[in-house]
């Protein structure tokens, strides 16, 4: 993997497939996460002539942390990926804490991004419209409880979980995630889509979990810009039995966002919707993307 100079001195894990004249479909990984690519979607991208472009945010795994960053912030990364890779514009997609990111890469780069795609992102924190934790399994209410708290304090919770989630294999992914994970999505960690889970977080967290901490602190803060400056076409996805990021955000951004196609999806879970719907999802967002203006 190449380690991407940026302007402000840090550097970024950036991995890139598929064609090397299609589109970068650039993708925003979840929390945590890391530049592991997943499979289906990757799969999906290239049978479309895209290049999959992954990375890991700032402080996952070997990318330099970005203490303090909002959401807003992860614009600026991707422009710099985007020069570096010789594209003028791309597709990017946000999958749970990336949902917010690439939302954030859109209103930054609105020249830049042609479409975007969140699948099971997360709504803002502290809108008297969306109730942020109600829903969350019991694992996610204590993070955010102890980011509310304090940097400290999310550390110290974090630093907690973070060995097994380094040692894990998928069939241990229940006992650590149990209260995040209904049935629906039990039943993928026994395919290809757990041996990436447990990989993306063995990567995300071989260093530190300071990119983990920063991503908590970020979602608990205003994420620095306004769901009204996305104007790429949005294409959402959300499962009504998701225990990591509840329903009632997908509904939250589906009702606010100046341009998007909801698929608000009964029965779907968290990880089960970004497995089965992934050619689904990014034949829509190609098909976004070469809409005339």
């Amino acid at each position: 993997m190449p380690f991407l100079p940026l302007p402000d001195g840090r550097h970024l894990d950036v991995l890139v497939t598929g064609p090397d004249d299609g589109i970068p479909l650039v993708f925003q990984h979840g929390t945590p996460g890391a530049v592991t690519p997943a499979p289906a979607l990757a799969r999906a991208a290239h049978d479309h002539g895209l290049r999959m472009v992954t990375f890991s945010r700032a402080g996952y795994g070997t990318s330099t942390r970005q203490p303090g960053r909002s959401v807003a912030d992860a614009a600026a990364d991707v422009a710099a990926i985007l020069d570096w890779l010789g594209s003028p514009r791309c597709l990017t997609a946000g999958w749970s804490g990336g949902g917010p990111h690439a939302l954030a890469t859109a209103a930054g780069l609105p020249d830049r991004v042609d479409a975007v795609l969140v699948i099971a992102g997360v709504g803002p924190f502290g809108e008297a419209s969306l109730d942020f934790l109600a829903g969350m399994g019991q694992d996610n209410l204590d993070e955010f409880g102890a980011a509310l708290a304090s940097e400290s304090e999310v550390r110290d919770f974090l630093e907690a979980q973070a060995p097994g989630l380094r040692a894990a294999q998928a069939a241990d992914l229940v006992a650590e995630m149990g209260s995040l994970l209904p049935e629906v999505d039990r039943a993928v960690l026994s395919d290809e889509f757990g041996d990436f889970l447990v990989a993306s977080f063995r990567e995300a967290l071989r260093v530190s979990v300071d990119g983990w901490i920063d991503d908590d602190l970020a979602f608990t803060r205003p994420w620095g810009f306004d769901l009204a400056d996305v104007v790429a076409p949005v294409s959402l996805w959300q499962g009504s039995a998701d225990l990591m990021v509840p329903f009632a955000h997908g509904t939250w951004l589906a009702e606010r966002l100046p341009l998007v196609y909801p698929h608000l999806l009964p029965g779907e879970g968290h990880l089960s919707i970004a497995v089965g719907m992934a050619e689904a999802m990014v034949a829509e967002i190609v098909a976004l993307a070469e809409q005339p203006d």
